[in-house]
């Protein structure tokens, strides 16, 4: 775990609110949940466009790089509805998750309210959340389809996010698996907190040497542990 100190900012333990990303965040990235999502995009993707499915791959990815998603990349280029192809992308196994008590446990010890902000679909977070064991923490989700299909990092679902929940920044964090994404937060004053896996699928989108993490306040490898000794510390009891 690597902390940046920053006496400026409120304690973790004294946070109002927790803000947490989903896939490959709550779980981890090497589950085999999220390669189903990966391989569904791609048949979508050949289906409706009538592709290869190895076009289909190169065309996925340029789009996840160039716009955030691959969602907003097939509604930007090609005016695709967005329902069917999120309703097609997270028919998957959910069963493939394993319950995470640890993970419960440190939640449950957690003060502050807390919420999932991610680039899928509310009911996709809601299964998700579900077979983790980990529904009863959370207070809200703000989905893909809140945020008007902008996803992050766009600024503006961040902005759409918080006045949402009435959130505080400064009083607030946000967890995520891809760093980039938490540069938005950084900007409104948010905690940030990385959650750095170096198995993730995407690893090389997610972090390059050159990269610039001067926004990211925390780096963890751990969730539940890390998140089981903030809300320990005496200041959350």
């Amino acid at each position: 775990m690597e902390t940046k100190p920053d006496h400026a900012r409120p304690a973790l333990a004294a946070l109002e609110t927790w803000v947490f990303d989903l896939d490959n965040t709550l779980y981890p990235a090497s589950s085999s949940l999220f390669p189903q999502i990966d391989v569904r995009m791609r048949q979508f993707i050949a289906d409706r466009l009538d592709l290869g499915l190895d076009d289909a791959f190169v065309l996925q990815k340029r789009y996840y790089r160039e716009f955030g998603t691959t969602l907003r990349g097939l509604m930007t280029v090609h005016g695709m509805e967005p329902s069917d192809f999120l309703a097609y992308v997270h028919d998957i196994d959910h069963t493939v998750l394993d319950v995470a008590p640890l993970l419960d446990q440190a939640l449950a010890a957690l003060p502050g309210r807390k919420l999932i902000f991610t680039n899928g679909s509310h009911k996709h977070a809601e299964n998700v959340l579900a077979r983790l064991g980990i529904e009863r923490h959370f207070d809200g989700i703000f989905d893909i389809a809140a945020a008007d299909f902008i996803p992050k990092p766009q600024p503006q679902c961040y902005d759409l996010m918080v006045r949402r929940f009435g959130i505080d920044p400064r009083a607030a964090a946000m967890v995520e698996d891809i760093h980039r994404n938490l540069g938005p937060a950084a900007a409104l004053g948010m905690t940030t907190v990385w959650v750095r896996q170096d198995n993730h699928p995407d690893f090389k989108v997610v972090i390059q040497e050159e990269d610039d993490l001067s926004h990211v306040h925390h780096i963890v490898e751990d969730l539940p542990h890390w998140l089981g000794q903030v809300g320990a510390t005496p200041s959350a009891r």
